[in-house]
């Protein structure tokens, strides 16, 4: 009320997260997302929302106790997100949610009505729904809509009837981001499986187990020679506070159908796995993240998924410094690429964009007062520890990870001898848009393996270029 001063429902605590508020149309109930009540960002309500004043956190009610994450694993900082909505017709509560060792979403409906008791389940398991979806809204006659995509098809906007009709009816596609000519031959295919796997923690975090995405590789028209092991590329995701997922990527299929295996990590501090897997990062970028990359590649070769000489690592922007930082700093893999990756630290907090200024002071401390720590961490100022092939891809019309950083970083690795190529791409800026661009830095990343890696192979239709420290590349 006008007048009225305004009551702290949660986050008084000021490390609470609350994301998507919303009301409820049919009972007036305010819900919000929040890890406050077990370190997850859980659903939760305020029964008695239109009171005055507001009830207190401790009214609040976690309305499906789960560890999982009901908000979507992207961070909160990413626009556009909604992991919950109402069914307009009876005010039931639709939620997604990836449950607890799953990789695919699961859509919960709850009842309108307080406690709201869990009605039923669906998932693609069912035959019904995508593979991972979102953006949940209906209509009044129940028609469900969302985002959904899988590893088999990109993004798109589906309609669902499955709460009004008594078969479990599938999902209708109304439009998709990929044209119908384009879709790839389920023969070149890889699916993901999503693995956990022990890691090490300099940092005392606390947490001792990351997560990853394995794809192997699959090609229906060729097969491995029998008992040898692919190579494994581990990608390392940007952001750093972000995540990857099983949506279709055809980047990832580039390698799985060229005979590598890859493994898309989410190192700690990704989100969708609670609190405390998310905040181990805090004054740790540099540290846990680069642990989890090698654990990830140690512990598929210990499975037997992998060739242990043959251990690759990539990654664009945040995970540019990851890979870097992974090359510099251990000795676990054999080659790595950096696309527009920092390496330098201090550089980027004193030259990045307005939206990520200080962004660095929770990441590593603050800046200039910690900047020893940005050196130690920069992978710039450790080349003499780094003695593997290293390619950099960069745009140079990049903001946010200006190309200074790759030149720099280039040149560093000229003078210690290191086998290195700069690609530098006119009109690109962070993050590759142009479809030639993004052929050729697949291509040339693919070149590039293909001769410094032992035994060397001959990837056909592909590009060659100099190498520099090398033998020319061809």
């Amino acid at each position: 009320k006008e007048g009225t001063a305004p009551t702290v429902v949660a986050g008084a605590d000021g490390r609470t997260s609350v994301l998507q508020p919303a009301w409820s149309p049919k009972t007036g109930e305010l819900f919000f997302v929040s890890d406050g009540q077990n370190g997850f960002w859980n659903l939760h309500c305020v029964p008695d929302a239109q009171s005055t004043p507001l009830g207190r956190w401790e009214r609040a009610t976690n309305v499906m106790p789960l560890g999982a994450d009901f908000s979507g694993s992207a961070p909160g900082w990413a626009l556009g997100q909604q992991g919950y909505s109402f069914a307009r017709s009876s005010g039931a509560v639709l939620a997604a949610v990836r449950l607890p060792g799953e990789a695919a979403s699961t859509l919960l409906v709850l009842d309108s009505a307080f406690p709201h008791a869990e009605l039923s389940r669906h998932s693609a398991a069912d035959g019904g729904l995508p593979y991972g979806f979102g953006g949940l809204c209906s209509k009044e006659d129940g028609t469900v809509y969302l985002l959904g995509s899988s590893p088999q098809l990109p993004a798109a906007i589906y309609e669902w009837s499955g709460l009004t009709t008594a078969a479990a009816a599938p999902a209708t596609m109304l439009a998709s981001s990929m044209k119908a000519d384009a879709v790839i031959d389920p023969k070149f295919i890889s699916s993901p499986q999503l693995m956990q796997f022990p890691t090490t923690d300099e940092a005392k975090t606390g947490v001792l187990t990351a997560y990853g995405y394995y794809y192997p590789p699959t090609n229906g028209d060729f097969s491995a020679p029998e008992g040898e092991l692919p190579p494994l590329l581990v990608k390392a995701h940007g952001g750093p506070t972000a995540c990857t997922g099983a949506s279709f990527n055809p980047g990832t299929l580039f390698w799985t159908s060229r005979g590598f295996a890859v493994m898309d990590v989410d190192y700690r501090g990704s989100t969708g796995y609670g609190r405390s897997y998310r905040q181990a990062l805090a004054g740790n970028w540099g540290i846990v993240d680069i642990e989890d990359v090698c654990a990830a590649a140690q512990f598929l070769s210990q499975q037997g998924l992998a060739d242990p000489a043959r251990l690759c690592i990539d990654g664009g922007s945040a995970g540019g410094f990851t890979t870097l930082g992974a090359l510099a700093f251990k000795k676990v893999f054999a080659a790595g690429c950096s696309l527009y990756g920092v390496a330098d630290c201090s550089a980027l907090a004193a030259d990045t964009h307005k939206f990520e200024s200080r962004y660095l002071d929770g990441l590593i401390g603050k800046y200039p007062e910690e900047k020893a720590k940005y050196d130690a961490r920069s992978a710039i100022y450790s080349t003499e520890t780094l003695s593997c092939p290293v390619l950099l891809l960069q745009g140079d019309e990049d903001k946010i990870v200006p190309p200074n950083q790759a030149e720099a970083m280039h040149k560093a690795l000229l003078d210690k001898g290191i086998p290195t190529a700069l690609k530098m791409y006119k009109g690109e800026q962070h993050g590759f848009r142009q479809a030639a661009n993004i052929q050729d830095a697949l291509n040339s990343e693919l070149f590039f393996f293909s001769r410094v890696l032992q035994p060397r192979f001959e990837p056909p239709g592909v590009p060659a270029f100099a190498i520099d420290n090398f033998d020319n590349g061809a």
